[in-house]
């Protein structure tokens, strides 16, 4: 695996509950960048990315709030993964809010374009975050860069995503809460909509390795976004939207083992952590141990704590 590449992007502006911006913190303090080297890789930290300067932009919606911001924070995401890849090294960007993803998915699929292979999407996430700026109700833009990514319209305001990704490309996994609004316009599209109804009746691996072979067969690249709220709050309780009924620790696991085996993965988010809402860092531990099995490791690999 080439040289991983941390990002922090402290983004707060998506959603109305304070927090995320600790998220890069809590990453370093958790080990993030131990835990890789641990695993026999390079990494590299380029630190936070700081809000660049506002461009006055509009949107006909009015309960969208801190569009100026989200659109800023788009572009330097953008810019920053596209460079990162460009150079050879596997980003993971650690936020911040799901809005991040405006733009780290973009500057993938940027990179992608320019090397003539198509992108791939994986969302591991409770929500389908498929609303566009014009029909969200809440205002709140993480909530919206699944549609920006698979080509809806209503992101005027945004720069135009580089190479919208088709349908039959993006993966949704451990969905389980999802507006109307949003479900009927997924129905008009063939996405990959692996809800958890989908995951008690066929498993796990069945439909993720499916889409994996989907990309492998295409020659894709693959850009991994990782929600806090994938997984079930009884264990990851540091999210300002949980969601019951959630992955337990045993499946992540081996979705990330999973990851791990295909060699698909060239990019990836780590969003919604909120660490004023963690118990003890658990939380953040957690996703921290998550990235360590994409890295490679294996669960005999971990030792048993002492009771």
């Amino acid at each position: 695996m080439p040289k991983t590449i941390l990002i922090g992007a402290p983004i707060d502006n998506g959603q109305k509950r304070a927090g995320c911006l600790m998220g890069p913190a809590a990453y370093r303090v958790a080990g993030l960048a131990r835990e890789i080297a641990s695993e026999g890789h390079g990494v590299e930290d380029w630190g936070d990315l700081a809000l660049p300067d506002l461009k006055p932009v509009t949107c006909p919606n009015p309960v969208v709030h801190d569009l100026a911001e989200t659109v800023a924070w788009a572009e330097i995401l953008m810019d920053k993964v596209d460079d990162a890849l460009s150079q050879g090294g596997f980003p993971i960007i650690m936020g911040g809010d799901h809005s991040l993803a405006l733009g780290s998915a973009a500057g993938a699929a940027a990179f992608a374009a320019r090397q003539g292979r198509p992108l791939f999407l994986l969302w591991l996430d409770a929500h389908s975050d498929f609303h566009t700026p014009l029909t969200t109700t809440s205002g709140n833009l993480h909530g919206t860069p699944l549609a920006y990514i698979a080509g809806r319209d209503g992101f005027d305001a945004f720069p135009p995503f580089p190479a919208k990704v088709p349908p039959h490309r993006i993966c949704m996994f451990g969905i389980r809460s999802v507006d109307p609004a949003e479900q009927a316009a997924m129905q008009e599209r063939d996405i990959f909509i692996n809800d958890m109804r989908v995951i008690d009746e066929r498993g796990i691996v069945a439909p993720l390795r499916e889409f994996l072979t989907l990309c492998r067969a295409e020659g894709g690249m693959l850009h991994v976004s990782l929600d806090v709220d994938f997984l079930d709050p009884t264990i990851a309780p540091a999210v300002g939207t949980t969601v019951p009924g959630g992955i337990t620790h045993r499946e992540a696991h081996l979705v990330m083992e999973l990851l791990h085996e295909s060699g698909l993965v060239t990019s990836l988010d780590l969003v919604e952590l909120n660490p004023f809402l963690d118990d003890r860092g658990m939380t953040a531990r957690l996703m921290v141990d998550l990235v360590g099995s994409l890295m490679g490791k294996k669960v005999f690999d971990r030792p048993t704590r002492s009771k």
